[in-house]
């Protein structure tokens, strides 16, 4: 006695046209076995059946049922979320461009000035990324010497003499 399948599969393309986005789809790794397993629906496997050749978990291919009878083809492309909202809005951060294109400003500066400006605390490493944003790039300090004297240049040129 067998159970009644008790998800359907929606039949949004044909299976010649769902062949033909395997092959299209190569390019997007994560597509392609997706595609793969609603074909497999497709020729009347089971949820179970169809998870089991593919070789992942049954819950997952529900899941990817679920999206492919929601929405289609779009369903499976998955969406990453882009992270949280930014501390800094753009005009924040077009003064802050303009605060520090004056002058030199190591990491550990900008960090302090956007703390005390903005009442924004963000980590060493993404205020380089944020600099790096503006195309703005660190260098180590020239150590200067307590003993050179004013005219070291003058002292040090090559006369034609």
């Amino acid at each position: 006695m067998t159970r009644k399948r008790v998800w359907e599969v929606k039949k949004h393309i044909t299976d010649s046209d769902l062949l033909n986005a395997i092959k299209r789809e190569r390019t997007r790794a994560r597509v392609v076995p997706r595609l793969m397993f609603i074909r497999l629906l497709y020729k009347g496997m089971s949820v179970p059946e169809a998870s089991s050749e593919m070789k992942i978990q049954k819950r997952l291919g529900y899941i990817w049922l679920k999206r492919w009878n929601d929405s289609g083809m779009e369903g499976l492309v998955p969406s990453f979320s882009p992270g949280g909202p930014r501390k800094m809005s753009d005009e924040q951060l077009k003064e802050l461009k303009d605060d520090l294109s004056s002058g030199s400003w190591t990491t550990e500066d900008a960090k302090k000035h956007i703390e005390e400006k903005f009442h924004v605390t963000y980590s060493s490493r993404q205020v380089s990324r944020i600099l790096k944003g503006f195309n703005m790039h660190h260098s180590k300090p020239y150590p200067n010497d307590y003993r050179r004297p004013e005219n070291a240049e003058d002292n040090l040129k090559k006369t034609d003499s």
